[in-house]
Parts: C-alpha cells; structure tokens; sequence
C-alpha cells in the first residue's frame, strides 16, 4: 500500500496534477512501451503492440479550492473545484500552493461563542469561511507569496483503519489510479492497452474527451470509486454497496443521464468476475457520474464500462474503503483486459 499511499498524499486539484502524473509516468516507465503527456495534461501509457486498442483510464485530480482574493487583514477567500461539500471544509488544515512553495492555513469562520442562537443553528457556509495563513495584512500575505490562483489542498495523511480498511484524502480517484499502475505491471494481452491518467474529471471530465478522441479505443474500462450504504444515516434503497464485498460495477448512473454501460462491456466484466470467483456488486446510480460519460460518447461511440471500489465519505479528507476489494478491482480488470470483448 505504499504506492497507494503515496498517491493519496500527492496532491493535485483540476488542472494542476503534475504531482500525481510525475509519480505515476515514475511507474509506468518501468513497464510500458511508451508514455508521454498531451496538451491536456494527461497521462497516456501504451504497452503491447495489438491490432485492437482498448482504454483504461482514472482521473488524478482531487477536489480542492483555489485563492479568490486576500482582504486586507491578510485573510484569504476561496472558490472551489469541484463538489465539496462545505461542512467538510470547516477547521481544517490546508496547504497553499504558492509560486514560493507551500504555505500552511487554517479554515476559520466566526466562532460560536460570538454567533446569536439563530446563527448557531445554522450550519456556515463557505462564503463564510476564509484560510488564515497567520500573515498581519495583506502586504504581508504576499511576502509570504500567497497571491490570486494559487490552488489549494486539504492537509491530511494516509492511515490504516482496523486491520482490513485504509483512510485517507483523494481515494476519489487516486484509488483508480493506483490500480491502473498495478493493472499496467500485470496484464498480458493480445490488446493494444492503452493506460490514461485523466485530468480535469471534477470540474467537466475534461481530460477523458479529449485522450479518448486521441486513442479512439475499440472500448473503455474506467477505474473509479463509488458510494457505499453501509454506515448510519444511509439506507440501502439509497446505495446497496458495502465495503469489503467486492468491487462495483456500473450498470447506469446519473439516473441514465450519464453512462450506460455497453451490454458487451457488461457481459465481459460480469462473466470475468463469476468465472475467476472474483466477488462484485451491482449499481445503478441517480447521482453522479465519471470519465466513461463522454469517453462512451467519443467519435462514433466507445463501448464502455466502471469498475468502482466502494468508499465511504467520498469528497472528503477522511474516505474509507477496503484493501480486499482494492485488489479484487486489480484482479477483475487485468484478467477483463486479458479476455477483451468480442
């Protein structure tokens, strides 16, 4: 889990992933025939020398926020990139990247103890809240080297929790990007394969239209994570998907707004997960959606498919999910690879 680790603690929001990219090209040098970085900042790796090309592709972005403006006190306000949810924003530890390096804040708001009854009951928004950087104005900020569009981060470590989870920021998709490293070093097929770490996918899935025009693949595996309805608060109407039971696979999301998953794609992800003994889940999902939404939408159309590791607290600095069903996605995807559709 090193590697898995390493990526986690990387950091690297919508149009700024060069972190996460260098140490994945790092891996994927070692065993692919050729990779390089196109306009977009993707990463595309390619091993094998077949007549049929497929893709299998994560996003190395995270969400975070990026510097608004720096008011006088040398307070900093922030916009986001890319859905978060604004309760988990508040008290954290962030790092600014400024062109002097990183720089520590804090995210603060006006204390309870200064709020009236009404005010307490309501949960503060983000427009409310602001990065202390401990700068004495805003002259000040700028020595230390913070200015408007630097990114930021959320400051947070990878740990074990219990014996068979880990926790830790950006499972959301560096998860799928460590199994696309191990899926890389692993398969042996007839198939081109083409490996793409994707830029961009939390503000637009950006990244993924323009590698899978490039590649245009015969079809699409997209390594992701999902929600999982094993914790208080969630009924199982809403999200089946347990941690430790094996990876998901999408069978539509955003309500059908988004993928569908190609019934060739369907059936050869299925049929490798029963003939291997490899355990999996099913999902139809209303909510979100991922890179295979406009890779599947590419040129003539591109046959397909998510494999997704349940997590818990997806888009916050505390996700969840399990070892088992980490490398169950890398066992289900290399021998899916193996096979290819017909």
């Amino acid at each position: 889990m090193k590697l898995l680790q390493k990526l986690s603690e990387a950091h690297g929001v919508p149009g700024a992933e060069r972190e996460v990219r260098e140490i994945m090209e790092e891996e994927l040098l070692k065993y692919c025939d050729e990779v390089e970085v196109d306009n977009m900042g993707n990463l595309i790796a390619r091993k094998g020398d077949g007549e049929k090309k497929v893709m299998l592709s994560a996003h190395m972005d995270e969400i975070g926020l990026i510097v608004k403006h720096i008011d006088k006190e040398g307070f900093i306000r922030f916009a986001s990139l890319g859905g978060i949810f604004d309760q988990t924003l508040l008290n954290q530890r962030v790092i600014i990247h400024s062109k002097k390096g990183r720089v520590t804040g804090v995210i603060g708001s006006k204390p309870p103890h200064l709020m009236d009854e009404e005010e307490r009951k309501k949960p503060v928004k983000a427009k409310d809240m602001f990065i202390d950087i401990g700068a004495a104005d805003n002259k000040d900020a700028e020595k230390i080297g913070v200015s408007v569009g630097d990114y930021i981060t959320l400051e947070r470590s990878f740990k074990k929790l219990g014996k068979k989870l880990v926790t830790g920021k950006a499972f959301d998709d560096r998860i799928g990007c460590y199994a696309l490293l191990e899926v890389m070093r692993r398969v042996d097929t007839d198939w081109l394969v083409y490996a793409v770490g994707t830029t961009q996918e939390e503000v637009g899935l950006k990244g993924a239209r323009t590698a899978a025009y490039k590649i245009t693949p015969d079809y699409a595996i997209v390594l992701e994570v999902t929600t999982t309805g094993d914790y208080p608060g969630v009924r199982e109407e809403e999200s089946a998907n347990k941690i430790g039971k094996g990876p998901a696979l999408t069978l539509v999301d955003a309500g059908g707004r988004g993928l569908i998953t190609h019934p060739k794609v369907r059936d050869l992800l299925i049929t490798t997960a029963e003939d291997n003994k490899i355990p999996y889940q099913l999902e139809v999902g209303e909510g979100g959606t991922t890179d295979a939404s406009v890779i599947h939408l590419t040129k003539e159309g591109i046959p397909s498919g998510v494999i997704s590791v349940p997590t818990r607290y997806i888009h916050s600095p505390v996700e969840v999910a399990s070892v088992k069903d980490i490398e169950n996605m890398i066992k289900l995807a290399t021998l899916s690879l193996k096979v290819g559709i017909k």
